[in-house]
């Protein structure tokens, strides 16, 4: 089972910008659909194996998915960071009930 760790959280005044990671475990990695929500419960994005990605619609472009399957990595760029964008960000594999990272805390504040 892949072991997921996120990183790159923090305090960001709003219209900032931050990178969140996923960086994950074992040789299977690239072949992982990885997903990134909001407290456990908002979903993100989504990232296919081969790099197709969907978003939340009301992100409405701000945020950028990405991977480097040399790196096991799963990327979250967010720019135009607004007040409710703050909470926890775990990044996931197979849904609500799949396996869950330990989460990175965005806080945007002024």
């Amino acid at each position: 089972q892949v072991q997921l760790v996120e990183s790159g959280g923090g305090l960001v005044l709003p219209g900032g910008s931050l990178r969140l990671s996923c960086t994950g475990s074992g040789s299977q990695f690239s072949t992982l659909g990885i997903n990134w929500y909001r407290e456990k419960r908002d979903f993100v994005a989504s990232i296919g194996p081969t790099g197709g990605a969907s978003y939340a619609s009301s992100l409405k472009g701000r945020f950028t998915i990405s991977r480097d399957n040399a790196k096991n990595s799963v990327y979250l760029q967010m720019n135009s960071l607004k007040f409710e964008d703050t909470g926890m960000y775990y990044c996931n594999n197979g849904g609500m009930s799949g396996t869950w990272g330990q989460g990175t805390q965005v806080t945007v504040s002024s």
